[in-house]
């Protein structure tokens, strides 16, 4: 089924370059002077000279399309256009005319048939019209994707490095408290912020990393708390296939960060528990943690959480579903993504 619809935007893919690239420029034109000498010089007796016919219309369609196309109709002179094309077929009946007196070629005994003649230049014209007009909107549409696209992209880095910083920051702080009180900690600390450090600037750089790296990931930073905080703990639960998945970078960081922020309980053990499964082209992904028995600060995640969700909007649109829970001993995200 993936294979038939890749073949399929393929195809269409190919079918409008086609159309609109500059490189089948001239396959496009061979084209359409082949399918006009096919219906032109087969024609029935409706059509008089055929040759001369083919020549005059070629002409119009180019002028057409070239000249009063861009330089009319592009720029919203629309009775300029009008009447340009009624000169135009009052023009061409009487070329037409006079190269067949001139040149003593065939025609049928009644002359030139001027309604036939008239409506086969309105269809050229409104052919020629629509294929310039069909190349200019699918250009302007892939114009606007492309803006579209790299304004999401810019929106998408923007929202990382708002992340980021927040993050270092915290960890940076915690190392410094560490190296006074226990340098030893202090010392693994900082090779644990090393390796989150690498994988932050290096492996998050790109637009797509594996699940299984980003999870190492988050493994790596609650190891880190768990040196800073002794009654702290933590589970991760893998289940379903999870070797090439992938996904964004830092994805769920924020999550688990904003779940170690508001559950540290001087009184009584806290903890944070992840759990990820992947089955039927769906990621489940659910943060629970541990509220202290004292009143918290707000635990709505500030800007770590009104940036991923924000993320998410651009790269899942109508393909994930975020549920929060807030309940009086544990605070828990079900997030759930259509790879």
């Amino acid at each position: 089924m993936s294979e038939n619809l890749h073949n399929q935007l393929h195809n269409e893919n190919w079918a409008l370059q086609f159309l609109i690239s500059s490189k089948y420029r001239i396959y496009r034109h061979l084209l359409l002077i082949v399918s006009f000498s096919a219906v032109l010089l087969n024609s029935g007796p409706e059509v008089t000279a055929p040759a001369l016919t083919l020549l005059l219309f070629l002409l119009l369609f180019y002028v057409n399309m070239y000249l009063l196309v861009p330089k009319l109709l592009f720029k919203n002179k629309y009775i300029l256009y009008c009447l340009s094309i009624l000169g135009i077929i009052a023009l061409s009946a009487k070329i037409y005319s006079l190269a067949v007196y001139i040149f003593d070629l065939e025609t049928d005994e009644n002359g030139l048939n001027i309604p036939l003649f008239a409506s086969l230049i309105i269809v050229l014209v409104c052919a020629s019209s629509s294929i310039k007009l069909f190349q200019k909107w699918i250009v302007d549409k892939q114009l606007i994707y492309e803006l579209e696209k790299s304004k999401t992209v810019a929106e998408l880095e923007q929202l990382k490095n708002q992340i980021n910083p927040h993050f270092l920051f915290n960890m940076l702080n915690n190392a410094n408290v560490l190296t006074k009180k226990d340098p030893e900690k202090a010392s693994q600390v900082l090779m644990k912020l090393s390796d989150l450090l690498r994988y932050q600037l290096y492996d998050s750089a790109r637009d797509k990393v594996l699940l299984t790296s980003d999870i190492h990931f988050l493994e790596d930073f609650l190891n880190l708390e768990k040196v800073r905080r002794d009654s702290f703990d933590f589970v991760i639960s893998k289940e379903g296939n999870l070797s090439g998945v992938q996904i964004p970078p830092l994805l769920f960081i924020s999550f688990v960060e904003n779940a170690v922020k508001h559950n540290n309980d001087a009184t009584k053990s806290s903890y944070v528990n992840l759990f990820f499964d992947v089955s039927h082209d769906e990621l489940f992904f659910k943060c629970v943690n541990s509220k202290p028995t004292t009143k918290a600060v707000n635990a709505n995640g500030g800007l770590g959480l009104a940036n991923i969700k924000r993320r998410l909007e651009l790269l899942f649109p109508h393909a994930h579903q975020l549920e929060i829970e807030d309940k009086p001993e544990t605070y828990s995200i079900t997030l759930t993504l259509k790879l």
